[in-house]
């Protein structure tokens, strides 16, 4: 989640914004990775970008994304979502898509780009009323599966041709790991994205643990495909500027020790901080205190109860006491006193319970200690199974 900043005025909306990517504001805070980001993929670097759910990272990248289609206007740009991507030829046929229509700003180019730029591989293509949304290109899925090569290549065929380059963002790739074959598909793609010159990409995710495998394991194809960028948290100091601005240019105030309150009960949570600072905002009528803060703490924990209580339904037994143990501050988890007193079961069990949680980012390691990636959800746990109260 990026920070944002608008002109002075007093406004009805909320300064605070989350939920969302936030790429078209102005754009504060991040200005270190987003130069660097912005720099690799114009100078031809393939970029992996890794960091925990909800830290900002497809805001940043559509941000660097907007500033390039701005200035660099030979470099064409496309970012396509993997999320709801359920099958390879699925993929296949989006890529083939995006590129097509990322080549040209005109619809018969598109249609013509069938003949042109494929060899062996019929495409079906369609246009609707409004060709933005209604252009649909499919192909037969043996033909499909046997030219693979393709419309991997497409991009820099294009790009060739038209003396163009392209940039191309993948976001949630590592839900590709899932399809039957991929094994197959990413060596395909390995082989034929390694040896384009005018194709940059820029593959990220919210699942830190299987990219981490993707990319930094040795045996897999795409072992060192590019520039590993791990996003940081922003600092207290310039969430606490970003707070008090907001506040004061929508004809509220709030105190810079107060606004210091919010990102440390989120640890600096992009997501969080913007949500726990929304509903503050919004229960303030001039100047935000603690009572403001506290109430929205409440609102906010309620708000995501329902989330969390999933979350804890979908454990063992014995994961959700690893879970206490870690919100103790235990971490030697392995010691015959933390099984016993937390009922973990076996040092196995213990083992694979730590790496299942950790896999799921409920937990993570960081300076040899264990603690909850949530921090909303830890002060939920927290009360909910140690009548634990937050201090605002």
């Amino acid at each position: 989640m990026v920070l944002v900043s608008k002109p002075f005025c007093v406004m009805e909306d909320s300064p605070f914004i989350y939920g969302k990517t936030v790429s078209l504001h102005a754009f504060t805070n991040r200005e270190s990775e987003a130069d660097k980001l912005k720099n690799n993929l114009l100078r031809g670097i393939n970029t992996i970008m890794m960091s925990p759910r909800r830290w900002g990272k497809s805001s940043l990248v559509e941000k660097v994304i907007h500033d390039i289609n701005r200035k660099n206007k030979q470099t064409k740009t496309i970012i396509i979502d993997l999320f709801s991507v359920g099958t390879e030829e699925e993929f296949l046929e989006r890529f083939a898509r995006e590129v097509i229509k990322a080549s040209s700003s005109k619809w018969q180019e598109w249609m013509n780009s069938g003949k042109e730029f494929f060899k062996n591989l019929v495409p079906r293509l369609s246009i609707g009323i409004e060709p933005n949304n209604d252009f649909s290109l499919s192909f037969d899925w043996k033909e499909l599966d046997k030219y693979t090569d393709e419309v991997l290549n497409l991009p820099e065929i294009i790009a060739q041709k038209k003396d163009v380059r392209f940039v191309i963002c993948l976001d949630e790739f590592q839900n590709l790991a899932s399809f039957t074959g991929y094994l197959n598909l990413e060596k395909k793609m390995r082989a034929c994205w390694q040896r384009q010159r005018r194709v940059t990409y820029c593959l990220y995710g919210s699942k830190r643990h299987l990219l981490a495998d993707i990319f930094n394991n040795p045996s897999k194809a795409f072992y060192r495909f590019g520039d590993m960028m791990l996003l940081p948290k922003i600092e207290t100091k310039k969430w606490v500027t970003f707070i008090s601005k907001s506040f004061a240019t929508s004809g509220k105030l709030i105190d810079k020790a107060d606004a210091e309150v919010i990102p440390r009960l989120m640890k600096n949570h992009s997501w969080y901080v913007q949500q726990l600072a929304h509903y503050t905002w919004n229960l303030t009528k001039k100047k935000a205190g603690k009572p403001e803060i506290e109430a929205a703490l409440n609102e906010l924990l309620q708000a995501n109860t329902p989330f969390y209580q999933k979350e804890i339904e979908s454990i063992s037994h014995t994961q959700l006491n690893l879970l206490k143990a870690v919100v103790r501050g235990e971490s030697r988890f392995t010691s015959a006193n933390v099984m016993q007193n937390y009922h973990l079961g076996t040092p196995r069990n213990v083992s694979k319970n730590k790496a299942i949680l950790i896999q799921n980012d409920l937990i993570d390691e960081v300076n040899g200690l264990f603690e909850f990636l949530d921090p909303a959800f830890e002060l939920w746990f927290r009360k909910q199974f140690f009548n634990q109260l937050y201090k605002i």
